[in-house]
């Protein structure tokens, strides 16, 4: 990883994918962070300046992350260089590139993307919706699924292989069912790990971080 230690800190959602291609010894701490953060920028954004302000030794800090909503803007490398992609969110990276994830935007606006790591959260409409119904009850939690989600027209699995498609299918599907609600057509996207196999190389050599990826020196923050 060059001269600097390396520490990963990713959204829980890739673990999987980082665990399948960052070989062991090769970083000097991998820390994850809750799925949920995604949904409140702020928090996002504060959990991550604590987990890097809590690293005492300079460090090449790899986020595993998007822009997340802004989450990410304003975060400060301080002592730190910070690596990591740059795209909007996850699903670009779950696609295996910003463009992929362009070109679906394009062809399919309006879009529900489910992977296994949000299935996993339980960050998706019905079961949001089931929580909804405990606090809210039945009426009111509909009327809040409908201000949320009576717009998109498409939920898509994207999944990087056979087997994760093959996991997590029954729970989409149970999912697609509660979103015929809103007339969402179900697909299923094979995504790719390239992009996730790509920020581990650049990890390990900071010339191969090309245009997909930010560098962000010491003492600056990510615009």
């Amino acid at each position: 990883m060059g001269d600097l230690p390396a520490v990963f800190i990713s959204c829980r959602v890739f673990e999987t994918l980082l665990s399948r291609y960052l070989p062991a010894g090769t970083a000097d701490a991998v820390i994850y962070l809750e799925y949920g953060l995604h949904s409140r920028p702020r928090q996002l954004h504060d959990a991550l300046q604590s987990a890097i302000d809590a690293i005492a030794v300079p460090s090449l800090i790899v986020l595993a992350y998007g822009l997340c909503g802004n989450g990410l803007k304003g975060i400060c490398s301080g002592i730190h260089t910070i690596l990591m992609p740059r795209t909007e969110d996850c699903i670009a990276i779950f696609l295996g590139s910003d463009e992929a994830y362009r070109a679906e935007f394009d062809a399919h606006p309006g879009t529900y993307y489910l992977t296994g790591g949000w299935l996993e959260s339980g960050s998706n409409p019905l079961q949001e919706y089931e929580k909804a119904v405990t606090k809210f009850g039945e009426e009111t939690a509909q009327w809040i699924m409908d201000q949320n989600y009576q717009h998109y027209k498409r939920l898509a699995l994207v999944c990087c292989s056979a087997a994760d498609l093959q996991k997590y299918r029954e729970r989409a599907l149970r999912v697609a069912k509660y979103c015929e609600h809103w007339n969402m057509a179900y697909q299923e996207i094979h995504g790719s790990d390239d992009y996730i196999r790509r920020l581990v190389e650049a990890a390990a050599d900071l010339s191969k971080a090309d245009g997909a990826f930010r560098i962000v020196p010491p003492a600056m923050k990510i615009d």
